[in-house]
């Protein structure tokens, strides 16, 4: 590694004031788990480490009835995973941050570096997508937040700003009964990363047991993680049957936009997406169905 000051602010303040002054050269550490093997490996080389672990705004982990969860920047998984109400709609966030690294590196992992990383393959970013969440950012001129769909912007590239910090993701509640599901397809068992990650997310209107709203997002298979709306359009409105189904999955692949490489080829990882779309569509009624 090249050498680097390090800074380990205690207010939001402090750490926005150092970033203000280091712009480019600085990049904030919540977990590092990413951060530290780039430096490693070359691929980062900042002059200043600010480590934002103990910012106290950074460590909310809160929910409310109306304003849905918040977790912090610096909030590990695991503690986040934990806290996770049991209600099936958050149920796809949970499933996909339970997928990311070992059970020590979730320790330290955060969500806010998986989706600040903004690798196209970042498990927790499809479940974001479909739960309309927004990252709030904070620099030294006030607060944005920045819907999930338009946070990133190409392969490691986020819209934060470098005089901004990701404070934390802000998920609001359902629209009534809903449910969710993410799933990928690696090589290995485990710990590595989605050759193609699916995640969907259903809401049925109680009254007629019609689909009401559908949110499919995809990962690994686009230059950022993406939407699939055509897909999603097919589904409104239908009483969720098999058929409409393996359309919805059919449009999800259309969707795609992947690249051939040593882990998969673009045909392959379309076919996954079909796959994968079906199987969380099946999973995430039934649930509902189940109450």
């Amino acid at each position: 590694m090249k050498d680097f000051e390090y800074y380990a602010p205690f207010t939001l303040d402090e750490a926005l004031y150092l970033l203000e002054e280091r712009k480019e050269g600085a990049r904030p550490l919540a977990g590092g788990t990413d951060l530290i093997v780039q430096m490693k490996y070359g691929r980062a080389c900042p002059s200043a480490i600010i480590d934002i672990k103990k910012v106290p705004e950074l460590n909310r982990l809160e929910w409310d009835a109306g304003t849905g969860l918040f977790v912090g920047a610096a909030v590990p998984i695991s503690r986040m995973n934990a806290f996770l109400p049991g209600a099936s709609e958050y149920g796809l966030l949970y499933d996909a941050c339970s997928l990311i690294g070992s059970f020590q590196l979730r320790s330290r992992a955060t969500m806010g570096g998986n989706i600040c990383n903004a690798a196209p393959s970042a498990d927790s970013a499809p479940p974001l997508l479909c739960l309309g969440a927004r990252a709030v950012a904070a620099c030294l001129n006030g607060t944005r937040a920045i819907p999930m769909t338009e946070f990133f912007v190409g392969p490691g590239k986020s819209a934060l700003a470098a005089n901004e910090l990701l404070v934390g993701i802000q998920i609001p509640p359902p629209p009534g009964p809903a449910s969710g599901s993410y799933m990928r397809h690696i090589p290995r068992q485990d710990m590595d990363i989605a050759v193609a990650g699916v995640a969907s997310f259903l809401v049925v209107s109680p009254e007629d047991g019609l689909c009401r709203e559908a949110r499919i997002g995809l990962g690994a298979v686009a230059p950022t993680p993406i939407r699939a709306p055509m897909a999603e359009s097919v589904l409104v409105g239908t009483d969720l049957n098999s058929g409409v189904l393996e359309e919805a999955a059919h449009l999800a692949s259309e969707s795609a936009q992947p690249i051939s490489d040593a882990r998969g080829s673009e045909g392959y990882r379309k076919e996954l997406v079909r796959v994968l779309t079906k199987r969380t569509l099946a999973k995430a009624m039934g649930e509902i169905i189940r109450g």
